[in-house]
């Protein structure tokens, strides 16, 4: 099986706007998704990207709110709001729920989706040990345990192992997949994702000194 690297940040509209499209296309071309949730402000910077909160009025609006309405739509994916109530909250635990349960597999797979659908959909806190112990539950684990290696050393140091790949991979944003080395940044990009699975694109004919 080939592996596809899924670079995401816990609270992500357009991870959330992808996830069941990409565990989609996985499992029609038998690939494994890798999950790599990052801290995505972090990372965004340290790549030379506006931090969100200095970005024009205008961009949010578009990028971070009428894209993601049509988004949602073309997806068929409910969408409460384009900024949920603790949308600025923490979510480092809610991606070290995701972690507890490995990197690959349907368990990491259903939490993943669990967590951006209860943010996105549900309006959901994922700073909120509780809702996250909850949602746990509801996906059959042993919710004081999973919560409990969230919460450890291993899983911290792992989370931040996770922001210097994405870093080293070129990573701008949250989705970023990574298909034998290429990056495809965005869950718009699937369509090409999926070409890519089955028909690898030209190799790239301008390169950037900067990034080579």
């Amino acid at each position: 099986m080939t592996d596809l690297i899924y670079y995401y940040s816990a609270h992500s509209a357009f991870a959330y706007l992808g996830s069941a499209h990409v565990m989609d296309l996985c499992a029609r071309h038998g690939l494994t998704l890798v999950h790599r949730p990052i801290p995505l402000s972090p990372v965004v910077e340290a790549q030379g990207s506006l931090p969100f909160r200095a970005r024009t009025q205008a961009h949010v609006d578009y990028f971070f709110g009428r894209e993601i309405e049509r988004w949602a739509e073309l997806r068929d994916v409910p969408v409460v709001s384009f900024r949920p109530t603790h949308h600025d909250a923490d979510y480092a635990l809610a991606s070290g729920m995701i972690m507890a349960l490995d990197e690959c597999g349907p368990q990491v797979d259903a939490m993943a989706h669990a967590v951006l659908q209860a943010h996105w959909r549900d309006d959901a806190d994922l700073s909120d040990a509780t809702t996250l112990h909850t949602l746990a539950g509801h996906l059959g684990h042993d919710a004081d345990v999973l919560l409990a290696r969230a919460q450890s050393e291993d899983i911290a140091t792992s989370y931040a192992e996770n922001a210097k790949e994405a870093l080293a991979a070129h990573v701008m944003g949250s989705p970023t997949y990574v298909l034998d080395g290429e990056v495809f940044y965005g869950q718009d990009r699937l369509e090409m994702l999926e070409r890519a699975v089955t028909q690898p694109f030209a190799k790239s004919r301008w390169v950037n000194p900067a990034v080579d």
